[in-house]
This record gives structure tokens, sequence and C-alpha cells, in this order.
């Protein structure tokens, strides 16, 4: 079985339950408040500048030539296109670049890159890969279930954000991240299997404390 497969079945209930979240359920039907998609939007820019930088590690930790220009295109990949996404976005909610300059992450936020970070710096290339693979695969899911939701895609609003997540791009963008995790692991250890097992069980955690923080506007920390 490949790894991929292994670690998606450690993850499987906790992925499950994005489906059901209110913020991905709201952005399905159409519901969600205007304002708390606002806040996502700009803390998940935040969020995509810190998480292309392990990308951008891939191609410092890749011995493979080919490797290194496949993180490479990711790195444009993000930059140039998911963050596009965003963007679009950022003019429709009247979202200036000094808005994002002047915005604090959110210590959620602020943890999950920091932890990926560290795996990707302390780490070889496999915990590299681990780090990255639950965000990018999680959403693709996320977009393609509901991407099959009647209406949902069609949305004049939150159907651009379901596009993005179930394009063929998209796709092919995940599985090769997928397909490189998979011949990166193909002889490993019992015990490096359990060190990658934690990593992506832990951002999968993130993940879901990632919507969490979407959809209450991140942590009230001001009496600690």
């Amino acid at each position: 079985m490949r790894t991929s497969i292994k670690l998606y079945d450690s993850v499987k209930v906790i992925w499950d339950s994005y489906y059901e979240h209110p913020f991905i359920r709201g952005i399905a039907d159409g519901s969600l408040n205007v304002e708390k998609f606002k806040f996502y939007m700009i803390q998940d820019y935040i969020y995509l500048l810190d998480y292309v930088k392990v990308y951008a590690l891939g191609i410092v930790k890749a011995q493979d030539e080919s490797i290194m220009r496949g993180f490479s295109k990711m790195v444009d990949n993000i930059l140039n296109g998911e963050m596009n996404i965003h963007r679009n976005y950022m003019k429709r909610l009247g979202i200036r670049k000094e808005n994002i300059e002047n915005t604090e992450a959110a210590i959620e936020n602020i943890s999950y890159t920091n932890y990926m970070l560290s795996v990707s710096q302390m780490g070889d290339l496999m915990d590299l890969t681990a780090s990255l693979l639950a965000c990018m695969w999680s959403y693709l899911l996320i977009g393609k279930r509901l991407s099959k939701i009647e209406g949902a895609v069609e949305d004049k609003f939150y159907g651009q954000w379901i596009r993005g997540y179930s394009s063929e791009d998209y796709e092919r963008e995940t599985r090769w991240l997928i397909e490189l995790f998979d011949q990166l692991t193909a002889d490993i250890s019992e015990k490096k299997f359990e060190r990658l097992k934690e990593i992506f069980i832990n951002t999968s955690k993130y993940e879901s404390m990632f919507w969490d923080m979407a959809m209450t506007g991140g942590c009230n920390c001001a009496g600690i």
C-alpha cells in the first residue's frame, strides 16, 4: 500500500469532519457570513506566504534536479495561481494590500506555519513533503466534494472558491505532491513511517483549528 494512502487512513475521521464544519457548509450552501469569509481570506493569504516558503525549502533540500524543478514550479503555482483566487476575492471585498500588511496573523495561523517550517528545516525531504500534504490534499477533496453539490459551483460569490479548489490545475498540482511523497517513501522503515504519520496527523489537526479560527475570528488571547 502506498504511504500516502496509509497516512490518509490515519486521518480519515479528522478529514471527514471538515465536510461538516459550519464554515465549509456555509460555503457549500452560500450562507456563510461574508465578514467571516473576509477574515478567512486575509488570514489564508498570510498563511500561504509562509506555506510557499516550505516549497522553497524543498528546492534547497532536494538533490534530484527534476524534484527541484517540481518544487520551483509549485512555488510559482501558489504565488501566481492559487493566490489569484485570494486576490480576486480581495478586489470584490475591498481588501487592499495595506489591509493585509497591517493585519496580525492569528495565533492558530502562526502556530501552524511555524510547525511546518520547523519540521521542514530540521527534518529531511520526506518530513518536508509530509508537512505540506494535509493542506493541499484536503483542500482538493473539499473542493471536489462541494463541486458535486447542486448549485454550489454556480454560486455568484462562493462558486469561484469551489471552482478553484476543484479545478484540473489544482488537482494536477496536488497529484504531483502525493506522487512525490510516495516516491520518496517507497522503502521507509516503520520508525520513519511513524514520524511521518505524526507530522500528517498534526497538520491535519491544524487544518481543523484553521477552520475553527475562520469561523470564530481566532483565539481571544487578550487576557493571556
